[in-house]
């Protein structure tokens, strides 16, 4: 069944990651994240020192330990096997047709040549190659390379700053995806247990494996995002998503090493792949790019938002928008009232689940679908009890029109949902007796004016481990605020 709804309520499905930097670190800035629609905050390890990440991750504790009905999930994402230009005193001005080496010695920086930070920079390139600097700014063409100098011609020009960004056009590093510098990084975040790692420039399966194995040992529980940023990642799609917890597509990078022509088609079938096996996806970079400087976006902006929430995207992020750009809080608006106004012109449309090889499994599938069709028919929101956040997950996957009230007794389980769209997840301790802990839920609700009295909702609570054991595993319910 399908049909458009137009409804412009304030409880937006779409999720908003912000990367926090000197914009946006201070107490009073979180905060205002945090109202303005923040739900997860990204710790970009690129940047800033673990003393900084430090207060930020207190400080996003404090804001969740002092509004129990909100969440800011913590995102940490690592640096990655990058590939950058050294330090240079002034922007070096690169003009079409003037030659310009990279050099794989340190610390040097003149007019014509710059170090970079990785020495096999030279294995890496060949003659012909297109080198893209700042994600294509700029691009140069390798004309002749030395055992420690890569000679070119500047094709497009521009300003050249310290530590740059290199990628060379359809190829990736053959750095390992995960340095010394992450596996420091990553402890840092189990010792602050961050909910989620964007691991960046996933090329296959095993980097998330060795991740995943090394969190079980640490007894961590994280859920580990792929990034998907490279070239070499393409052919390993299937199996990254499979053994991740969810995707990022991060356009950037993937838009300079692959034709950038593909990255609209890679960005549907990525949301799509990921939706198929109920994992979040997050589509990243660029998204207000011109507000890190304006206060308004361009138009080919806003509809980018808007294409993402159409596909059905998990979240949307802002990076430079958030971290250093000149209006954080107005960039989190644009990203709120443009995902919100796309939402309410959503055709809502649902297919029943195939039927899997595991009972339970297509079981649960059918339960999330019949109450979203429910849900849908009677114009209601959901609430779910849950404590493995299954129940909740699979009803996510259906992407309901309403919210999904997803009432959980695990307060790791309550920050994890945070990224999941259509998902408002609130801790509250279940009681032994049913009745009473839906009473308790309902009253909390139409205490925060997000259900109304006489609305119905849809009331659901299912697992395979049941949580009121006397009770049925599977039942549905459509009640009447009453309380």
């Amino acid at each position: 069944m399908g049909k458009t709804r137009v409804r412009l309520s304030g409880l937006r499905k779409t999720k908003i990651v912000c990367t926090i930097g000197p914009s946006t670190s201070t107490r009073e800035m979180i905060w205002k994240l945090a109202e303005s629609g923040m739900n997860v905050a990204r710790l970009n390890m690129s940047h800033g020192d673990h003393n900084s990440h430090q207060k930020t991750i207190d400080l996003v504790k404090e804001y969740n330990a002092q509004f129990p009905d909100k969440v800011v999930a913590i995102m940490l994402d690592t640096k990655g096997p990058e590939v950058r230009s050294g330090d240079v005193p002034q922007p070096i001005t690169l003009k079409e047709g003037q030659e310009f080496n990279f050099t794989i010695k340190r610390g040097v920086s003149t007019e014509d040549t710059v170090s970079v930070n990785y020495d096999d920079f030279i294995n890496d390139v060949e003659v012909g190659d297109i080198l893209l600097v700042d994600g294509g700014m700029m691009s140069l063409a390798v004309k002749e390379k030395t055992s420690d100098v890569v000679k070119c011609i500047v094709v497009d020009g521009g300003e050249l700053k310290s530590r740059r960004h290199l990628n060379v056009r359809g190829k990736s590093a053959t750095l390992p995806s995960i340095t010394d510098k992450d596996w420091e990084d990553i402890k840092f975040g189990v010792d602050n247990q961050v909910d989620f790692y964007a691991v960046s420039f996933v090329k296959d399966a095993n980097v998330v494996l060795e991740l995943k194995d090394y969190l079980k040992r640490s007894n961590a529980d994280i859920h580990v995002i792929a990034k998907i940023e490279s070239a070499d990642s393409i052919p390993n799609l299937e199996s990254i998503i499979d053994a991740s917890d969810g995707a990022m597509l991060a356009r950037g990078d993937l838009g300079a090493e692959l034709p950038i022509e593909d990255v609209p088609l890679l960005q549907e079938d990525i949301i799509r792949r990921c939706c198929s096996v109920h994992k979040p996806v997050i589509v990243a970079t660029n998204m207000l790019e011109s507000m890190i400087d304006h206060p308004t976006p361009t138009r080919a902006e806003v509809s980018d938002i808007a294409i993402a929430v159409r596909g059905s995207a998990d979240a949307v992020m802002l990076s430079g928008e958030t971290a250093h750009g000149k209006y954080p809080l107005k960039a989190v608006n644009v990203m709120h009232t443009v995902a919100l106004r796309t939402e309410s012109s959503l055709f809502t449309s649902i297919v029943p689940p195939l039927q899997c090889s595991t009972p339970n499994s297509y079981m649960g599938e059918m339960f999330a679908f019949h109450a979203t069709t429910m849900a849908n028919t009677l114009d209601t929101p959901i609430i779910v009890f849950t404590r493995t956040g299954s129940m909740a997950i699979l009803l996510s996957h259906y992407r309901p029109s309403s919210t999904i009230f997803a009432f959980t007794n695990d307060e790791r389980m309550k920050q994890r949902l945070a990224l999941y769209r259509g998902i408002l997840p609130i801790y509250m301790p279940f009681s032994d007796d049913a009745e009473e802990t839906f009473s308790r839920a309902l009253k909390l609700l139409l205490e925060k004016g997000m259900v109304k009295k006489w609305q119905h909702v849809t009331l659901v609570q299912s697992g395979v481990h049941s949580i009121w054991r006397h009770e049925s595993t599977h039942h549905i319910q459509v009640r009447e605020v009453t309380n």
